[in-house]
């Protein structure tokens, strides 16, 4: 193990952010640049070396936690970085983005406060780079065989890799005019850089993957003649049927999806645009949806110079320390503070919109709510709590209800879907369509 003694004599020591009044001037990433490096193998020494680590189970990709732990503190970054890539294409994404089910799962996490695994995981990526250790990885002899890849966010990108690298001929579609998906468009700048996706993809370039922009299939071409072009098709779609509130007023002018108004500030900041045609400037802001893309458009709104930002949930406030019917190791559901909430606003929780009231131009102007609860199982709104707030831009981010059906993906290959919307697949990721396989969100 690393340091036998370090989760006893080590406090935990975080990123440290730049001053709010400084940050929200910018689309720059939100760290100070460099401050994790001088504490981050005292970090890593903090990791037990558990017997049975269940930081491996916490992290959907079974990464190899404690081995890169032990490099870390070491400062053995090469090794580090090795033990990383062997279950994770892109640590420079999870490391930014992930929302550490593993540092939940931490044996250290049952009494003490977890190891920075998420910190450990960004520097060591970040080290790679800077040491050249990241380098293109082509196949020593192609297969022969062809796959199509649709979609390229980050389970596309991975499978594409990954095919690409077992020698097999990759394509990847993607509808949108620039590679990435919900890391282009729908992440901030300010949470992850879009230079860490360009690199990438220079690397995958330089692998022999192909990448197809501005082909959407199942309109511009139709999936069942995609499927015959190649030997295998990989669907990574996502899951970006997004849902939406059926109230009154819904239809004023200034009520939109978190994805309609999220990729317009991301392409001001790749140059295509000089202002973003929704913004948040001078106007009283509304966003309903407590997860991370709400928070995406709180800091959103914040640095386009939002008067009043105000956060909505349906839940409860959650707790700051973990529920009696969620221990430890799952992933409790608690009471989180992210970058964008330092910034300012203000949250309010156990609320549901009745309606939208607009203005003469039908431009929305205020929203109406009412205080709920939660009585067995059902949630009952409170007589007498009902108010409303001053709304001139409203995102929504109430989550998705799975895979884009519109626009003939689904239909066109005669793809299954589950009870809840996505592709049916099996344990091997398969779809009921023979050489048809899902990934990511789609499924």
């Amino acid at each position: 193990m690393a340091d036998p003694k370090g989760f006893l004599t080590t406090g935990r020591e975080v990123a440290e952010t730049r001053p709010v009044g400084e940050r929200v001037k910018d689309w720059n990433e939100v760290y100070v640049p460099g401050s994790l490096l001088p504490i981050i193998s005292k970090q890593a020494g903090r990791c037990m070396d558990c017997g049975i680590p269940f930081c491996h189970n916490g992290c959907p990709l079974g990464n190899l936690i404690p081995e890169w732990n032990d490099y870390a503190y070491r400062e053995d970054w090469s090794a580090a970085s090795e033990r990383l890539h062997a279950t994770n294409n892109f640590p420079e994404f999870t490391g930014r983005l992930c929302p550490a089910p593993c540092e939940s799962a931490c044996v250290l996490a049952i009494n003490q406060t977890a190891v920075t695994i998420k910190n450990v995981e960004v520097t060591i990526i970040d080290k790679a780079w800077e040491s050249g250790d990241v380098t293109p990885q082509p196949p020593e002899r192609l297969s022969g065989k062809t796959v199509a890849v649709i979609g390229s966010g980050p389970a596309g990108l991975a499978a594409a890799q990954q095919l690409t690298r077992a020698g097999h001929t990759v394509a990847v579609y993607e509808r949108a005019d620039r590679i990435g998906g919900l890391l282009r468009y729908g992440i901030p700048e300010f949470k992850m850089e879009k230079r860490h996706i360009n690199r990438r993809i220079e690397q995958m370039r330089a692998e022999g993957t192909k990448f197809r922009t501005e082909v959407e299939i199942g309109r511009d071409i139709d999936a069942a003649k995609l499927r015959k072009r190649y030997d295998a098709v990989v669907i990574a779609a996502g899951a970006t049927t997004a849902r939406d509130l059926p109230v009154p007023g819904r239809e004023l002018n200034g009520i939109h999806q978190a994805m309609e108004y999220l990729p317009l500030a991301n392409k001001v900041q790749e140059g295509d645009l000089t202002v973003a045609p929704i913004t948040a400037e001078g106007k009283h802001v509304v966003v309903i949806g407590g997860g991370d893309t709400g928070a995406d458009c709180v800091g959103t709104a914040h640095r386009q110079g939002a008067v009043s930002v105000t956060q909505l949930e349906i839940m409860p406030k959650p707790g700051e320390e973990r529920p009696a019917n969620q221990p430890w190791p799952t992933f409790p559901m608690l009471y989180k503070v992210t970058s964008a909430h330092e910034e300012g606003g203000e949250r309010v929780y156990s609320v549901s919109t009745t309606h939208f009231e607009g203005d003469e131009d039908g431009n929305v102007q205020f929203l109406h709510l009412v205080e709920v609860e939660f009585k067995d199982g059902k949630l009952e709104q409170q007589p007498g709590t009902e108010r409303k707030i001053p709304a001139q831009l409203v995102t929504l981010a109430m989550g998705f209800t799975g895979t884009d059906q519109e626009n003939g993906l689904v239909r066109q290959f005669g793809l299954e879907l589950d009870a809840r919307g996505n592709i049916a697949r099996d344990g091997d990721y398969a779809t009921n369509v023979p050489g048809v396989y899902v990934a990511g969100d789609a499924g």
